[in-house]
């Protein structure tokens, strides 16, 4: 590497250093949450000592701010927390959704089914299927970050290539396409966690659902292949050169090998299984009177079944091959350790649980005492008359500064979402637009952010093949990546926008 790259890699390094330092003084999520309760119970004593107060955009009545730190304000905390949390309305489908992919996780068959695909590739197709495994990883939950990185770093040495651009290229594919894909998933189901209950903020009669972003999310898959292919390429291959392998240590991890017969047939057996909940669910959509269809109109998606128990459908078509590829590996081989994994897949959703209680306080009290409104109505009179891409820039780079600060993706939109999805609301802009600028504001920072936790475990696979390699090194690997996607992406959507397209099933541009 010349002094001139050192020295651009070094004061690179600084500033992602000053942001990992600022990002690492912030407290745990939870805790940021409480902290903003305790915030917003003293701004509304403040904001009420002025008597502000606002035309309602849903009712035309004229509300003002109500003081949480109040007598009327201590019944209400005393009487809705518990509420607030346990009515949270997305709570159950991602619960229930955790499921399903909880036992596909556990049970290994999303560890295997990558490495099968990987391994079956045409050479040719190799790197593309890799970036397209990537993208589509994100429904695997950790498993595409975690086992694809040094699965991709052992075939570009087969490649002739470096390992650690295929570390990078993996990573930013599973982590960087984080809000693409062909089907529908967990992260689906967290953003309309949040976005649910802030949009009951302006109105209760907007009509959302977990899909309302799945057209775009599976056109996005096409968009961001050539991307990332092309910078990888074009930039990370050549930069990084030639890898001597005889100045690293290479051990070889038995479970990114071929896969053994046993395992071959219990992956052909499971996704048999995928393939047949798929089938079967085509197949009873079809008849005109269906009960997947809207009993009086007939409808596949205006309130209907299909997309009303959309999480319970997904759901199936991770919990059935889980299961079936767990039993033929014996993984499980009663319903006691089958109850056991079950419950192992929902402890790892404790963190979430936590967050969204005092998610669900901040929610209510913004609702409670009006300020949420408020500062919907204040805030779409400062921003209107302002361009639809100027809004749509700003809401996308917005989302991408504190992804750099905040490494957790409930956390960021439960914060974001009652300030963004009401404010555009007012403007005319549907909350599903609103969620998929997030998602791709939060998506293009995360292989560069220090926040995301799996980049600790990429610079430790960086480093068996680079002893010397350190974190503003591995980070320069990975910058190009976050920079094509934060110029493709955001291209991509404006002219979806301005083409008028519909997002996903119900979710429209315009209110």
């Amino acid at each position: 590497m010349t002094e001139q790259t050192k020295k651009k890699t070094g004061i690179f390094n600084k500033f992602l250093n000053g942001v990992e330092h600022v990002g690492n003084r912030l407290p745990d999520p939870s805790i940021l949450f409480f902290l903003i309760c305790v915030a917003l119970a003293v701004i509304t004593w403040l904001v009420s000592l002025f008597n502000v107060s606002v035309k309602h955009p849903g009712t035309g009545k004229v509300v003002e701010v109500k003081n949480i730190l109040s007598i009327d304000g201590f019944r209400m905390i005393l009487n809705d927390a518990i509420k607030n949390f346990s009515e949270f309305p997305a709570l159950g489908i991602v619960l229930a959704l955790m499921l399903g992919v909880g036992v596909a996780e556990k049970s290994g068959y999303f560890d295997k089914l990558l490495v099968q695909v990987v391994h079956k590739a045409p050479k040719k197709l190799i790197v593309p299927s890799i970036i397209i495994i990537g993208i589509l990883g994100n429904a695997a939950g950790d498993a595409a970050p975690i086992i694809l990185p040094p699965l991709t770093a052992m075939v570009f040495i087969k490649l002739g290539y470096h390992p650690i651009a295929g570390l990078a290229m993996a990573y930013a594919s599973s982590l960087g396409g984080f809000a693409a894909n062909l089907m529908l998933g967990m992260s689906d189901a967290m953003t309309y966690a949040f976005t649910e209950p802030a949009t009951r903020i302006v109105s209760d009669h907007t009509k959302i659902n977990v899909a309302m972003n799945w057209y775009f999310i599976a056109a996005s898959v096409i968009i961001l292949l050539p991307a990332v292919y092309w910078v990888t390429m074009k930039f990370v291959i050549p930069r990084l050169g030639k890898f001597d392998t005889s100045d690293a240590q290479i051990e070889v991890d038995s479970s990114t090998q071929d896969l053994t017969p046993q395992e071959r047939r219990a992956l052909l057996w499971a996704n048999i299984g995928m393939v047949v909940v798929l089938i079967g669910i085509i197949l009873c959509a079809l008849p005109h009177h269906s009960f997947l269809r809207n009993a009086k109109t007939g409808s596949l998606i205006d309130d209907a079944p299909l997309f009303n128990g959309i999480a319970l459908i997904i759901l199936l078509l991770f919990l059935v091959p889980g299961l079936i590829y767990g039993f033929m590996m014996r993984e499980f081989k009663d319903t006691k350790d089958l109850g056991r994994m079950l419950a192992d897949s929902m402890s790892s959703m404790g963190s979430f649980i936590v967050i969204v209680f005092f998610a669900a306080q901040v929610l209510g009290f913004l609702q409670w005492s009006n300020l949420g409104v408020v500062i919907a109505v204040k805030g779409a009179e400062l921003l209107k008359g302002q361009n639809g891409v100027v809004l749509i820039i700003g809401v996308i780079l917005l989302s991408a500064i504190i992804n750099m600060l905040i490494g957790s993706a409930s956390a960021k939109w439960g914060l974001l979402a009652p300030i963004f999805i009401p404010m555009l609301m007012l403007l005319g802009f549907h909350p599903a637009l609103t969620q998929m600028l997030y998602r791709i504001g939060d998506s293009i920072s995360n292989p560069i952010t220090p926040m995301m936790p799996y980049l600790p475990l990429l610079l430790q696979y960086a480093q068996k093949y680079d002893e010397n390699m350190k974190l503003g090194s591995l980070l320069s690997s990975l910058m190009p990546y976050t920079v094509i996607l934060s110029i493709v992406w955001p291209i991509f959507i404006i002219i979806w926008y301005l083409l008028g397209i519909p997002l996903g099933p119900g979710g429209v541009l315009h209110m």
